[in-house]
């Protein structure tokens, strides 16, 4: 079994196309990591100057007080929406990178298997519970595989729940201490 310099070529330009995507994916994630933190500082800047003026326009301690505890409230909420779009994005990307790596190792696993027939065709007489042995190795380590990717997915769906409840928590916690 030989490799021509076209398999060669072929399994190259592969390898770039994977590292591409990889960095094209990392690359979109730190644009919008920037995005959401020029916003949250934006916002932020803005608040609080609008906070000081507020209060620099208070009549007397009361409603300096009053205006203090006022902005607790609208900042408690921008800090969990800034959170849940941290976190959103990270599991964006998190899922995009499962992506590439699934189908980067399913690749791999065609060409093994395709490889491994190839080189049964070519192997002496006998050979042959060698080459099955190596098939269902390969097919126990996708099963070992396919099941840590149900468990990882399983984990990021509870992760997400618990952001959800976390985050409710926080808004009724801010509602509640508002009445208060």
């Amino acid at each position: 079994m030989y490799v021509t310099p076209e398999q060669i070529q072929a399994t190259n330009k592969t390898n770039v196309d994977a590292i591409v995507a990889l960095a094209s994916s990392q690359y979109a994630a730190f644009e919008k990591f920037a995005n959401l933190n020029a916003a949250a500082f934006k916002s932020a800047f803005e608040d609080v100057l609008a906070n000081a003026r507020a209060l620099a326009g208070a009549k007397d301690a009361q409603e300096f007080l009053s205006l203090q505890s006022s902005f607790a409230q609208p900042a408690l909420e921008k800090a969990v929406a800034y959170s849940k779009s941290v976190y959103e994005v990270v599991t964006q990307t998190n899922a995009e990178m499962s992506k590439l790596t699934e189908k980067r190792v399913a690749d791999w696993n065609d060409n093994f298997v395709s490889m491994l027939d190839k080189a049964a065709k070519n192997a002496p007489a006998g050979s042959d519970v060698a080459v099955t042995a190596m098939k269902q190795m390969i097919a126990a380590a996708n099963s070992a595989y396919d099941n840590m990717t149900k468990v990882a997915k399983q984990a990021t769906e509870i992760a997400e729940a618990n952001v959800a409840a976390a985050t409710e928590t926080a808004k009724n916690f801010a509602k509640v201490k508002k009445v208060a």
